[in-house]
């Protein structure tokens, strides 16, 4: 047995993994409620059977044995945490890597079609899942062995496609020295779109978090919160296609996360599926490729547990 983490912004996600095995005893703990991730890891263990490995996916960049977290204050030496704990081994993975690890192990009903077309599993496929942050990796299959490759592409600048994205971009970089992409692309960037779209109508709209702005627009509340949805549907196949297009996905494109989730029902497909397209002279390169959505709650504790027995990353 050996213990799995999925560690993001906000929550930190724990089960323990038996080889063969889909994770169990799966815990979310809100990463605010802990100094650091070995207090989080700690927790969890106190009620959990004693291990000797881990596998964690971080959300942040892997690049040697200090980790530091692209949106929380967390950092650590990967080293320290595997003394603290008492193993035999840590292996730390970006997040986004173990999402995309997942995605061979699901089954046919947790995969939902966004938009139709073809998958080669012998090309990349692009893993996008917006968060707390976006994160973004690549899937490939080596000769039956599943390599994740981790990005730090939601740290791009962001690209506006039409004149209300620039006029949204040209407001926000008042507030943030780069605008990268995952400042829209993401649960806090849905919360900007949404007030900044306003103040650009003259509005007020009385949201604090975007599950307000989500809830909102489902009810029928808020055409600007509405509007909002259709912009960040609209960026997130444009960033799709972009990135679709660096590495040639022809294995096709996956959604991931639980923000995209819950956002599933009020999504604007079509804006999406049109923003992906729109490419000049590649669009009828993207037009065949497919977009799918893992739905299945803690994928990443998956791909996590498969890391070690199928997979590998870079």
């Amino acid at each position: 047995m050996r213990l799995v983490g999925d560690i993001g912004g906000t929550n930190a996600r724990f089960a323990i993994a038996e080889p063969g095995k889909c994770p169990r005893d799966v815990r979310k703990l809100p990463a605010a409620q802990y100094p650091s991730l070995a207090e989080a890891a700690e927790d969890y263990l106190s009620h959990a059977p004693k291990v000797e490995e881990a596998v964690l996916g971080v959300a942040g960049p892997v690049l040697g044995d200090e980790v530091w977290f692209s949106n929380s204050t967390w950092r650590f030496s990967i080293e320290d945490v595997r003394r603290r704990l008492g193993l035999r081994k840590l292996i730390v993975i970006n997040d986004l890597v173990a999402q995309a690890l997942s995605f061979a192990a699901l089954q046919p009903d947790e995969i939902g079609s966004v938009k139709s077309g073809t998958r080669n599993p012998e090309h990349p496929t692009l893993v996008i899942g917006p968060g707390t942050g976006l994160g973004v990796a690549f899937l490939l299959n080596d000769a039956g062995t599943f390599v994740g490759l981790p990005s730090e592409a939601g740290h791009a600048t962001f690209a506006p496609t039409d004149r209300l994205q620039a006029e949204i971009q040209s407001r926000l970089q008042d507030q943030h020295a780069h605008l990268s992409v995952e400042r829209l692309l993401s649960g806090s960037g849905l919360l900007s779109i949404a007030t900044t779209l306003a103040e650009i109508n003259g509005q007020i709209i009385d949201v604090h978090d975007p599950r307000d702005v989500s809830a909102r627009a489902a009810a029928g509340q808020c055409p600007t919160c509405r509007e909002a949805i259709r912009i960040f549907s609209s960026i997130l196949g444009s960033t799709a296609g972009s990135l679709a297009l660096t590495l040639l996905t022809s294995g096709g494109v996956v959604i991931t996360g639980g923000l995209c989730r819950g956002l599933r029902p009020l999504w604007d497909v079509e804006a999406l599926t049109r923003a992906f397209i729109a490419k000049g002279r590649l669009s009828s390169y993207l037009d065949g490729i497919s977009i799918d959505q893992i739905l299945r709650p803690h994928a990443g504790l998956l791909g996590a547990a498969r890391y070690v027995e199928h997979s590998r990353s870079v």
